[in-house]
């Protein structure tokens, strides 16, 4: 028996399904399992001490961020535990890592492999441990194209996590506010986006988790007050054959339960016919990885869509009364101030106002290790060496006004977030900031044709990286 703490620093404001599935597979193994959620708790120093093993869950660059700035603290406070790390930016990041005294880093489906490391006597050899450069073939069993174990999933362990109560919250747009749980039905991505930092480590494979594992979580969650639920797959009909059998047990067993789920722009529109069955399901908010309304950046990215494609996805998910939640990645090597402009031009005519997030007004794009940006020789000469503290390459807009333009935005947004104010306040004052960064009088902002804006649903904790 082991004592594992499992610990969480950032999940955009979920119950950390990094860590509740762990647990399950650690507590089946008849270990002692402490999970720490420090978005919403203070670091447990006592577990920290008695552990035999702590492993920081890293999903997302910010918590990965998070996650190196508090292993200080957890050597000083036990520095016999072994130290891990385990999530897609763990792979991505493996070097750095290991420089901070981490005896393992895993990658995608990483629950097995987590507990064969937790209870594997003697040093952990690291790196060595197969031969090859990480991320080549045969290289390190945890980085960049490692190859990608099919697991048989069993039902996250959510009893030590902090209450759903203390996560984030679905405005319905009816003036409710629903408790959300979390869950995922699928792991990886069929698609290889090149700034997608699942890429990296799945390389267009994805995992499918059983139908009745996916149930089970949501019924916990249910019977634990949650209202909604979020899927949190990276595209949720890269299995549609999956996901259309799953939603209809969903609403039958739970018919008042709202969700939202993520889908590529391409998904959207091929699989088009079946947003009507998503909506009957329950299904109240999609959010889709638009990133750019430039199709030269949207053919550098190879996200797979077009600005067209985009304009005809807003009126298909309209037309199934479904609420678009579309992310951007605003500011980009290839971004102008006038295309700035016109980005938030379409946002208002396309009456996606209210639907946008502010912080993805501000967004710039980030290129970690392992990134296929760098398979593009524009971007390998326009990037910096790698910046250890900021875990990505860091690069430099050829104009420094575009640059300074995302710092006076991303200021602005986040004054504008504590004052509460809400997203057309907030949008009309980055419009006029842009406007004035071309020189020129803001003028007024764009409206499109609908008839009426009712209130659409939106989560109180917004996405980004």
């Amino acid at each position: 028996m082991k004592r594992v703490v499992l610990v969480s620093t950032y999940d955009l404001g979920r119950q950390p399904f990094g860590l509740a599935s762990p647990a399950a597979w650690l507590s089946r193994r008849g270990d002692r399992v402490r999970c720490l959620d420090l978005a919403v708790e203070p670091l447990d120093e006592e577990a920290i001490r008695a552990a035999d093993c702590v492993a920081f869950h890293l999903p997302m660059h910010t918590a990965t961020r998070l996650a190196t700035r508090m292993v200080e603290r957890v050597r000083a406070l036990n520095p016999a535990a072994r130290l891990g790390f385990y999530g897609l930016y763990a792979a991505m990041n493996e070097r750095r890592l290991r420089l901070l005294g981490a005896e393992f880093v895993l990658g995608g489906e990483f629950e097995e492999e987590l507990v064969a490391r937790i209870h594997r006597e003697g040093p952990l050899s690291g790196i060595e441990e197969r031969p090859g450069a990480l991320g080549e073939p045969g290289g390190s069993a945890s980085g960049p194209g490692a190859p990608v174990p099919r697991l048989s999933f069993i039902t996250p362990d959510r009893g030590g996590l902090p209450p759903l109560s203390s996560y984030a919250h679905l405005h319905d747009g009816s003036g409710r506010i629903r408790r959300v749980g979390y869950t995922e039905a699928t792991r990886g991505c069929k698609h290889q986006c090149r700034h997608c930092p699942v890429v990296p480590v799945y390389r267009g494979r994805f995992r499918v988790v059983p139908r009745d594992v996916v149930l089970a979580d949501i019924r916990q969650q249910v019977e634990a007050g949650a209202e909604h639920i979020t899927f949190g797959d990276p595209d949720f009909l890269n299995g549609v054959g999956h996901a259309l059998p799953l939603v209809r047990s969903l609403h039958r067993e739970h018919p008042d339960l709202t969700y939202d789920a993520t889908i590529k722009i391409e998904h959207l529109l091929h699989h088009r016919q079946h947003l009507a069955t998503l909506r009957e399901t329950g299904c109240v908010l999609i959010t889709s990885a638009v990133e750019s309304i430039d199709d030269r950046v949207l053919g550098l990215l190879e996200k797979g869509h077009t600005r067209a494609d985009f304009h005809e996805a807003v009126r298909e998910t309209r037309a199934a009364s479904i609420t678009l939640n579309p992310t951007f990645v605003a500011f980009t090597p290839w971004i102008s101030l006038d295309g700035y402009r016109e980005l938030l031009a379409s946002i208002a005519e396309l009456d996606l106002v209210e639907s946008v997030a502010p912080i993805q007004l501000a967004i710039r794009l980030l290129i970690p290790e392992g990134s296929r940006l760098l398979e593009l020789a524009e971007v390998r000469a326009l990037v910096e060496p790698f910046d250890d503290g900021l875990l990505v390459y860091p690069w430099k807009h050829r104009d420094p006004d575009v640059d300074r333009l995302q710092r006076e935005a991303q200021t602005l947004i986040q004054e504008g977030l504590r004052r509460r104010e809400n997203r057309r306040r907030i949008f009309a004052r980055v419009w006029e900031l842009a406007g004035r960064a071309l020189g020129r009088d803001p003028g007024r902002i764009p409206t499109g044709r609908r008839v009426g804006r009712a209130p659409v649903p939106f989560l109180t904790e917004p996405w980004y990286c």
